[in-house]
């Protein structure tokens, strides 16, 4: 009968390495890395170009901040459905049934976004689209950390916020030149994601399922006939370990895996709600900075965005070296500042605005890089994509708020109030983080999820 509780688990007899935690890092794993990280690439680049299309088609539809923060918001309700629904999805069905099938339904409706011809289409078009991309979080992060050597792990897994500041600094440059294609060029910019996803449905398939899924279903054959295709014919299940108990989907809301939740929720809303708001309207937040002008908005905010992949690059080898704990609280901290700053003190100078701008983008590359490596190290193989699938939820609803909120925010109280409210927003995720935030460097997924 199922439990809500902490799986016991069994292994094959000992044969002292387990391949999957132990191998040495392989063409697999890197091609598994780069095709898993399509969906955060796809992520920041679709979430992004809604923020430079507003630019055109605003005036052109004539539409007000409420509805330009529903545009913007809408995508970021379809990851809290896409998450959460295909989160469960995955841990029933297995992770690559979906791997491929959800980067499908991205190039539809992207297509299908170029033939709108009013607001209430383009969102729920963006609606669509937004479950799509959320849908692709919970299956790549949960195969790609089940095939993962603990050394590499947080690297491999780092990877994919790395590419989601690459797709939105892509979004920017594609704006600043589909915008000159004329007035129907934000239609081109909308609908060019569809381009990467379909090369990367290519790309996806044949992946294999994750040996430690098919274990739990007791399709013991199968998890073989995957560890001799991906590690070499003399590779065998010795030291895997298994569920003796699929434990039940309320196991993510109870005892002290509902405590992890609750930690993953709340530093991943508050890490990610600021950082959503300014790249989905960063020309807006750059020119009341006075930083930027109607022209280059665009690409200051290409520039944001490339600062944003720094800091995560720059943590890579820290979150290797000194753990996921003391990166996380140190970061995040660092990270408030400017924006507290920039709150209380709207009316400084460019370059010193520009200055704190930098330091926000980089300081907050740790945070972001620990999106996706807390829920997948910290939950069983059994609801591991649940638990990712409900921080990607809770953390989309936060963004949701916070991408509607600013643009009403911005015209009513100006950039002062704005960035003080993202300020406080951050405060509450270093609190949280300083007093939940587990240490789970250098550990089995086994231990690391063990309660």
């Amino acid at each position: 009968m199922p439990s809500d509780v902490s799986p016991t688990t069994t292994a094959a007899p000992s044969s002292g390495r387990d391949l999957l935690e132990d191998s040495k890092l392989s063409g697999f794993h890197r091609r598994l890395t780069l095709y898993s990280a399509g969906g955060p690439f796809l992520d920041g680049l679709i979430l992004s170009v809604i923020g430079v299309a507003l630019t055109q088609v605003g005036p052109k539809w004539r539409l007000g901040g409420a509805w330009e923060g529903l545009l913007a918001a809408s995508a970021l309700v379809g990851l809290l459905v896409g998450g959460m629904v295909f989160g469960w999805v995955t841990d029933r069905y297995g992770r690559h049934i979906m791997y491929t099938i959800d980067l499908a339904a991205i190039v539809v409706f992207s297509v299908a976004q170029a033939f709108v011809t009013g607001p209430e289409q383009l969102l729920v078009l963006r609606f669509l689209v937004g479950v799509a991309v959320g849908a692709d979080y919970p299956i790549a992060t949960s195969l790609l950390a089940e095939f993962s050597p603990r050394r590499h792990r947080g690297a491999m897994l780092g990877m994919l916020t790395v590419m989601w500041s690459v797709g939105s600094a892509a979004a920017y440059f594609l704006g600043d030149w589909m915008l000159g294609f004329g007035e129907n060029g934000w239609r081109w910019l909308l609908a060019s994601p569809a381009v990467p996803a379909a090369i990367l449905v290519l790309l996806r398939l044949g992946t294999p399922e994750s040996p430690r899924w098919l274990l739990a279903q007791g399709r013991t054959a199968e998890a073989e006939a995957v560890m001799k295709k991906v590690f070499g014919p003399s590779a065998t299940l010795d030291d895997i370990r298994v569920p003796d108990r699929p434990a039940r989907f309320s196991a993510v809301f109870r005892g002290a895996y509902g405590r992890r939740t609750f930690f993953v929720s709340v530093f991943w809303a508050c890490s990610i709600m600021p950082i959503y708001a300014i790249y989905s309207f960063a020309p807006q937040l750059l020119r009341a900075l006075g930083l930027a002008d109607a022209s280059d908005g665009n690409l200051g905010s290409a520039a944001i965005a490339l600062v944003f992949m720094v800091g995560c690059v720059v943590f890579l080898p820290v979150l290797a070296r000194y753990g996921r704990r003391p990166l996380l609280i140190v970061s995040f901290a660092v990270a408030t500042v400017p924006l507290l700053l920039l709150g209380a003190f709207p009316d400084m100078p460019p370059l010193a605005a520009g200055t704190l701008f930098a330091l926000y983008a980089i300081a907050i590359g740790g945070p972001t890089l620990l999106q996706w490596i807390y829920p997948n190290e910290l939950f069983p193989t059994e609801i591991r994509a649940t638990a990712v699938g409900v921080g990607t939820g809770f953390s989309r609803v936060a963004a949701a708020i916070g991408t509607f909120l600013t643009p009403i925010a911005l015209d009513t109280w100006g950039i002062g109030a704005t960035m003080l409210l993202a300020g406080g927003v951050s405060v509450i995720g270093v609190l949280v983080s300083v007093a939940m935030a587990p240490e789970t460097l250098g550990r089995s997924l086994e231990s690391s999820s063990a309660v």
